[in-house]
């Protein structure tokens, strides 16, 4: 179960966001390649389901993630996610729910790539109001391969580690106010998935 709070940003605001005290300790930075996909007639988005293949340094991992609920920035759903090699979306040996998993199975064959993200990655954890969070600032675009479609990419992801949930709106809070000034965070129920098929739909 992931629970995460998506905050999005202005690029205005980046250079004040990254003077805040609680992220001046050196990040980690990643590059992350995505692929997600749907069937032609997007099985998966009518189920609100979402298929990923992620290149992560040398790593490639699939991803499946379920409907869930999101509320204000605040989303709560099931992930799964394991190492696997690109093209084989092996639900059996990933999805431990196994009606699921022979759902995703028989949808394979029909399964295409329909849009990407590109993306680098910063990522600190933190240590907030009995919490751990990870904090991941993403800047990169979501593009829909063979178009010129594409849509900039600034977010910042709060993922509850272990602790209480309230934690996640008290770290937004904290990181509004930088020795530099206010930064506009603003809670978004948009998913990375939701913005690509957004942007897929345009170009069909």
């Amino acid at each position: 179960m992931e629970t995460e709070l998506k905050l999005s940003l202005n690029a205005a605001d980046l250079p004040r966001l990254l003077t805040h005290p609680l992220l001046a300790n050196g990040a980690g930075t990643q590059r992350l390649l995505n692929t997600y996909f749907d069937t032609p007639e997007l099985a998966l988005k009518q189920r609100r389901m979402a298929v990923r293949e992620r290149l992560a340094g040398d790593q490639w991992l699939l991803t499946v993630k379920t409907a869930g609920q999101s509320q204000n920035g605040l989303s709560r759903r099931q992930e799964w996610e394991a190492p696997t090699t690109p093209g084989t979306l092996d639900f059996d040996s990933l999805v431990d729910d196994a009606a699921l998993a022979a759902d995703l199975m028989a949808l394979r064959p029909a399964l295409r790539a329909l849009f990407c993200t590109d993306f680098q990655r910063q990522r600190w954890v933190i240590e907030q109001a009995g919490a751990q969070i990870e904090v991941a600032l993403d800047q990169g675009r979501i593009h829909v391969p063979g178009t010129d479609l594409s849509d900039p990419l600034l977010e910042l992801e709060l993922e509850l580690l272990s602790g209480p949930e309230s934690a996640l709106m008290a770290l937004a809070d904290v990181l509004r106010q930088t020795p530099q000034g206010l930064v506009v965070l603003t809670p978004s129920d948009a998913s990375k998935a939701q913005r690509g098929m957004a942007l897929w739909q345009r170009s069909h």
